[in-house]
This record gives C-alpha cells, structure tokens and sequence, in this order.
C-alpha cells in the first residue's frame, strides 16, 4: 500500500507539472518532487521535459543540493564532464560527507578511463552512505572495466550481502564465475544463495544455466523446472528446460516446455523449430513438418528452418520436395553458404552434375571452407572431367588444411591422369606418408589410375619400407 501511494504522489506531481506547463501557470512544488519529476522524464528519455524541470527547480529552491546534484547528473549525461566536476567541487566544500558527491565524481573518472580513481572515491563514499549495496555494485563494474574480473566478483558478492534482491548484482557475479572458468564455484555459490533466498527465480535459472555449460543436463532440467514454479511466465526457463530435456532425450516433455512459451508469448522461430525437430526425433514426420513450415513463416530469413525442411525432405530420399524447399530459401538469400552447399548436394543426389558444381563453388566462393565441401566439390570436378581445375581448387584447399591425405590422394590421381608421372608419384608419396591405410580413395576415385602397374608398384615399394 505504501508504494501505491508514493505512485499516486508521483502521478499528482507529474500531472501538475504537465498542466503548468500548458496553461503557463507557476505551480510550487517541494524540491523532492522536483527531483522525482526529472529523474522520471530522464528514465523516459526526455531530456527536454528534465531540464525544464530542472530550470524550474532551481528557480524555486536554487540552494538545494539535491537538484543541483541531479543537474550535475544532467551534465555527465551531455559529456560536460569539466562543468560537471566544477560544481561537485562546490558541493562538496559545503557537503563533504554527502555520498552522492562521491559516486557522482567517480563517475566522472570513470568516463575518464581512470577506474582506479573512481574505485577510490566509490569506497569513500562507503564511509558516508548507508546503502552499499548499490555503490558495491559501481565498484564491481570499474573493476569488470579493469578487467579485473575476481576483485568484481567480490564486490558483486558483497553487493548481494547487502541486498540479496539485487538481480543486476545477481546476474554480474555469475558472469565473473564463469569469464574466470569457475563454473563449479559458481553453482557452490548460487546454492549458498538460494539457501537464503529460496525463491530467487533468477538463481535458479542461472543454475540451470551451468549445469547445462557442464553437460548435466539432468540437474539443469530441474533447476529450470524450479524456475518456472517461482515464475509460471518465466518464458527463458521454459525454453532452456527444453533444450536440456531434449539432450536428455526426453522430447515429449520438451514439446511441452516449448510449447509453453509460445502460450505465454508470440510464438519464436526458435521454439517452433525446436519442437519440430522433438516431433522428428520421436518419428512423428507429420507433426515435424507442420512445425517446419510453422518456422519458415514465422521467419523466412531464419536459415535454421529452411535447413530443417531441406533435411527432413533429403532423409525421406524426396530430392525433388528438398530441392524445391532450397531453391525457395535462396530466392530468399542467395548469399547463404549452407543454402548452396544443400543445393549442390541434392542435385549430386539426382545426378545433375553441372547444378552441383555450381552449388559446391558458389559455397566455397561465400567462405564455406570445411574440409568436406572442398572435397565433394573437386570429385564433381573429377566427374566432368575437369582435371586441371581440380587441381587448382585442391591447391586452394591445401592453403586451408596442409598435409591432409585425403587431398594428397586427389592430386596424385589428377596429375597421373595428366599423365604427369613426376607430380603423381609426389603427391602418392606423401598421401601414403600421411596415411597409407585409406590408399583405397586413389582406388575408388580414380581407378583407371589404380590399374596402372606403375602405380602398384610404387605403393608396393612404400608398404615394404615401412
């Protein structure tokens, strides 16, 4: 009740103020409700409407310091940190123990880049205030700007010691845990909290949260699910227990997380395509398809949906469905790397060679690099009889991943097939330096070479050195 009727005053106040303005009336307002008026036309962006009440308040009182150390907030909020800093040096030979004067100037010096000396003035102002929850908090972010991220997480925890509500200072101290690499100390900690704060929603979310980074999904699951009783709108809760249900296997129940923050929310492309893979995983293909289709059009830009559409379609061998739904995405973003590597899959899946090529080059050509897509794209090349630029594309390739044997067999076979003798024994020498147990790549992809009584010999010369 109490803080429906500091809301009340406020909207009184704010309604007043705003009436003053339009009829021109001079209206007196006390020099705390002047400070209320501009910090919220501040929280609400209007810069405008704060500093004609500030105009107005320091007309009205102009010695009180409290609107003067608004204005000096006004000040730091346009960068005038040097008018900022000549009125605080003002303030504070009339006010020295005013702590406000402290974390004002600190934030000036933090502007400054000089975070030492904001942390100075910070703890000073410790001395003087009796809420140190907040200054704690000022004090674990210039360390966070020393990078200094464990004397941060002691101020943090010190922070919450102060006041264990404070979820910025809540989510700050597992940030620092888990930058430090301290994922167990950091569940440890959370535990300690939550035995004092039982129903802290965020704690045992951020809990959740880690047991998932350390793969135990199990009680990841669990502490999402406490979550979502202290929270029943807690829509993050409900979309991490999925995915930790999911991991578990256990799709049905993940269905119905996920399924919950679409009741709570408008439904995300992400849930839609999450329950859509659960419905695949558990065979239900009807059911993954809708949620597919669902995802594609709640977001057409999301390359994840369109992916799982193309991949459902080539798992059930309909190339031609696939092939409609990839060409669709690319109509999309024809500069989508996964897009084109799918295309030029499934047209090698039917057999259209030219289309696959193309599909392969225009991957690589949008810094799809991976070892595979080099590969299948030179065996195309291999296919239509491209030797010399097979070469060349496995010269690239090598720049990538040097002393690789599976492109050392591919250049042997293209040279050998030039009849460049020299060059094949060179690159067959050191794919069987590299690893003599997959010779058979030279066999099934080139294996007109294989025949060939000079290559026979050369590889039976090698296993006998070896």
């Amino acid at each position: 009740m109490h803080f429906d009727h500091e809301e009340e005053d406020r909207n009184l106040s704010l309604s007043k103020f705003e009436s003053m303005l339009k009829t021109n009336k001079v209206f007196f307002f006390d020099s705390e409700e002047f400070e209320e008026i501009i910090l919220h036309y501040l929280d609400m962006g209007k810069a405008t409407l704060a500093k004609k009440a500030l105009k107005l308040g320091l007309e009205q009182h102009p010695k009180s310091t409290g609107l003067k150390l608004v204005q000096v907030e006004m000040l730091i909020y346009d960068e005038k940190l040097d008018q900022a800093e000549k009125m605080l040096n003002e303030l504070y030979a009339l006010e020295p123990t005013n702590e406000e004067i402290y974390i004002l100037k600190a934030n000036i010096y933090s502007k400054k880049d000089k975070h030492e000396t904001a942390v100075e003035l910070l703890e000073t102002a410790l001395q003087y205030s009796e809420d140190h929850a907040d200054i704690y908090n000022l004090v674990g972010m210039e360390y966070l700007f020393m990078d200094n991220l464990e004397m941060a997480k002691i101020n943090f925890i010190k922070c919450l010691e102060e006041d264990f509500e404070d979820q910025s200072g809540l989510y700050n101290v597992v940030y620092c845990f888990e930058f430090l690499d301290q994922n167990q100390e950091a569940i440890d900690y959370l535990k300690t909290y939550i035995e004092k704060n039982p129903y802290s929603e965020i704690a045992w979310h951020q809990t959740g949260r880690l047991y998932y980074g350390l793969k135990n999904y199990e009680l990841a699951a669990t502490s999402f699910e406490l979550a979502t009783y202290i929270d029943d709108e807690f829509i993050g809760a409900f979309l991490e227990r999925g995915k930790a249900l999911e991991r578990l296997k256990r799709y049905d129940e993940a269905i119905v997380s996920y399924n919950q923050t679409i009741v709570l929310d408008d439904p995300t492309s992400y849930a839609l395509l999450r329950i859509g893979k659960c419905y695949e995983k558990l065979g239900n293909k009807v059911e993954a398809l809708k949620y597919y289709n669902k995802t594609v059009h709640e977001d057409p830009l999301l390359d994840k949906g369109w992916i799982a559409i193309t991949d459902f379609y080539v798992s059930q061998k309909n190339h031609q469905k696939a092939l409609y739904y990839v060409n669709k995405a690319l109509a999309i973003d024809d500069q989508n790397r996964l897009y084109w590597k799918r295309f030029a899959t499934i047209n090698k899946a039917m057999n259209n060679i030219e289309e696959a090529e193309y599909g392969y080059r225009k991957a690589v050509e949008l810094g799809d690099f991976q070892l595979d897509t080099w590969l299948f794209w030179v065996d195309i090349m291999k296919i239509m009889g491209e030797h010399n630029n097979g070469i060349l594309t496995l010269i690239q390739a090598a720049e990538y991943f040097p002393d690789q044997f599976e492109i050392e067999y591919r250049m042997a076979g293209f040279h050998f097939l030039l009849n460049e003798e020299e060059k094949g024994n060179f690159h067959l020498n050191n794919a069987l330096r590299l690893n003599s147990k997959h010779v058979s790549i030279l066999e099934e992809l080139f294996p007109l070479v294989w025949d060939r009584v000079s290559v026979q010999e050369y590889i039976s010369k090698h296993k006998k050195s070896e």
